[in-house]
């Protein structure tokens, strides 16, 4: 496995290839992000993860300075599944001057859930997603793939629309969300929870369940009950101590308000304590 660390090392890499496939993450890395390492392995003739900490998609009161940066063990873990080329760039080779040029999402899809309560958020994921992009895929001949997890399902949802109407050459591939044993979706910020709070973190999960199981109950009605049942799913939550930002029901195809017999998701995002989770369910 190759370690590289500025974006003409990379292409150089690259180079003798046809067909990358490329798993962006910000490192600290738990068996999720090896399971898009899984993934992206069969898909071209070279894998490539990037491991960068990317301040534009932090507010200024988020964990952008404290969030782990472990790259010595993210290499290990990279090279056990196969990872051929791992790209960690500092914060002055992505970002050399101010980066006055970005790619911001259309409000609909990217003020929404995650965009709501992070505002800016959907803007510093496009526009380092598209860097990365242009890092890795400059040197291709063949296919380019992208994997990511669906675990960040908005986001997906946004790259694979930036994708499209940019008319880019590279297939996006979903993975699906790895979860503890007691259904925890794996998350790097699971890491900052104390022993009683990881006990308790999977009561987000099994809210959104029970969310989905009561939208499917009421399928018939959904529009007219559905504000009901969000309600009492934020509620319960609620009253064990978490601070919901949004537990709702959507349809898959755009994340707008659901009617009868659209394909539907769940999605949730809570603090408990100080870290804050999401998950989402298709129903």
């Amino acid at each position: 496995m190759k370690l590289v660390h500025t974006i003409d090392d990379l292409r150089a890499a690259l180079r003798p290839y046809h067909s990358p496939a490329l798993v962006p993450t910000m490192g600290n890395l738990h068996d999720g992000h090896l399971e898009l390492v899984r993934t992206a392995k069969p898909l071209g003739d070279v894998t490539v993860t990037s491991v960068f900490v990317n301040r534009l998609q932090f507010a200024p009161h988020e964990d952008f300075d404290t969030y782990p940066r472990t790259l010595e063990a993210d290499c290990r873990k990279l090279e056990s599944v196969g990872c051929d080329v791992v790209f960690a760039p500092s914060e002055k080779e992505m970002y050399p001057e101010p980066q006055g040029f970005k790619v911001t999402p259309p409000t609909e899809l990217a003020d929404i859930l995650e965009g709501h309560f992070r505002p800016g958020f959907f803007t510093g994921v496009c526009t380092v997603v598209m860097k990365l992009f242009q890092c890795a895929f400059s040197e291709a001949k063949g296919e380019r793939f992208a994997v990511f997890g669906k675990k960040d399902y908005q986001q997906q949802m946004v790259i694979r629309n930036m994708v499209k109407q940019f008319a880019l050459p590279i297939t996006i591939v979903g993975s699906e969300t790895q979860r503890a044993p007691d259904g925890l979706a794996l998350s790097s910020r699971n890491g900052y929870l104390s022993e009683a709070e990881r006990a308790e973190a999977v009561q987000l999960s099994l809210a959104l369940r029970a969310l989905g199981r009561d939208a499917l109950a009421a399928a018939d009605g959904l529009e007219r009950h559905l504000p009901e049942l969000e309600r009492r799913a934020m509620e319960g939550l609620a009253a064990r101590g978490w601070q919901p930002d949004y537990l709702t029901v959507r349809r898959r195809a755009d994340l707008q308000a659901p009617k009868a017999g659209d394909p539907l998701v769940v999605l949730g995002a809570a603090r408990l304590g100080k870290t804050r989770l999401i998950d989402n369910f298709e129903i």
